[in-house]
């Protein structure tokens, strides 16, 4: 039985305000106004904000899966990936404005996080998930392409230039130049949505092993009575307490992550796998389905909307942000940089994939992670 089975199975009949679906992101929104204002909470709270968070995460797959449905694809990898990025920048700023410590580099180490999880963690389980399923996995390169082309080139303008550029003595740019990677990468963005969502919207759907268009998938329809206009708003509502108890909690992450010997940067990976959580699942799904061309549609859309997006949103909080915004990456994230392009080029371009490339990219991200945690 598929997932779409399973998931109409469970909640046939079953009124919609009693689904967990509903129940997860109020009881979220609930225990944020509860602890939103207090400080040191204790260690039990911090569990039950954690489990809710977890919870909410998991509803937000659930209800972006629910719209993706009615809007079609490729509208519905975009909206997951924009809604993600939303998380991912209001979680930065709100850091960076009320954060402890320094946090200067608290942008560069999420953005890259968020960077290497989507183009060799999420990326990488899909192929490899994909292919123990289903043999060979296909999907269509010319938009896939595309995709690493505009990702690669964002994360090069955004991350590597800062550390060259001279105008500051730090990997950091100055006003002109932010302001010039902030629209450049917009409109990198926009332009490449157009071409997702218009001209070549086909490049971008999911094909079988003839090059063939596959048909929707009915067996992953939303379950009886779901409504995707509430499905919307509950979104919504998931994505508002996600932000939320993640602030809430961050003063534990930063706490837990001093305690084992982590480095301070080691932040920015959890709050991109915190964030990222949604889009992996969903992802991870879609291959399962032999729907692998979704997969890298959500992988490598949210690695170009988590800089596209969140670079110029940086660029306009820098106008009440204190201390400098440092986005140039050292040496060792930037040689990381480039064999994830280099691999990822190599992957995409033959339009078919076996478990050995899901492999080579997660192996690739525990390269990064391990030296995340040991610089």
């Amino acid at each position: 039985m598929t997932d779409g089975a399973e998931a109409t199975q469970e909640t046939r009949g079953r009124p919609a305000y009693l689904r967990w679906t509903t129940l997860a992101p109020v009881l979220a929104i609930l225990a944020l106004l509860l602890t939103w204002t207090g400080d040191g909470h204790g260690a039990v709270v911090l569990v039950i904000v954690a489990v809710l968070l977890g919870a909410a995460v998991l509803a937000a797959v659930q209800h972006a899966e629910i719209v993706a449905h009615r809007v079609g694809e490729p509208y519905g990898s975009l909206l997951l990936a924009v809604a993600v990025t939303i998380i991912e920048v209001g979680l930065i700023v709100m850091l960076m404005v009320g954060g402890k410590g320094d946090t200067t580099t608290l942008a560069r180490d999420t953005v890259f996080a968020a960077v290497m999880i989507t183009c060799n963690g999420i990326l990488g389980i899909c192929l490899l998930a994909g292919s123990l399923r289903h043999g060979l996995v296909v999907f269509n390169k010319e938009g896939t392409g595309g995709a690493l082309a505009t990702v690669a080139t964002l994360a090069t303008v955004c991350l590597v230039l800062p550390t060259f550029t001279t105008s500051h003595p730090g990997p950091e740019f100055s006003t002109s130049q932010l302001v010039f990677a902030a629209v450049a990468s917009l409109m990198l963005y926009v332009l490449f949505v157009l071409t997702q969502t218009r001209r070549h919207r086909e490049f971008f759907l999911p094909i079988d092993k003839h090059g063939e268009l596959l048909e929707d998938d009915d067996s992953h329809d939303p379950p009886p009575g779901s409504s995707w206009k509430l499905s919307a708003g509950l979104l919504l509502v998931s994505l508002v307490a996600v932000v939320g108890l993640a602030k809430v909690l961050s003063p534990a992450i930063g706490t837990a992550v001093t305690a084992v010997g982590l480095p301070p940067s080691f932040v920015g990976v959890v709050i991109a796998i915190l964030v990222l959580a949604p889009e992996t699942l969903a992802a991870v799904n879609a291959a399962r389905r032999n729907r692998v061309q979704i997969s890298l549609n959500l992988a490598l859309g949210s690695a170009m909307a988590s800089i596209g997006l969140t670079i110029p949103a940086l660029a306009v909080a820098t106008i009440w942000l204190d201390g400098p915004l440092l986005l140039g990456l050292g040496p060792t994230q930037m040689v990381l940089l480039a064999i994830t392009v280099i691999v990822g080029m190599l992957t995409v371009v033959p339009g078919r994939a076996t478990r050995l490339q899901g492999g080579v990219h997660l192996v690739l991200l525990a390269a990064y992670i391990f030296l995340a945690a040991n610089p």
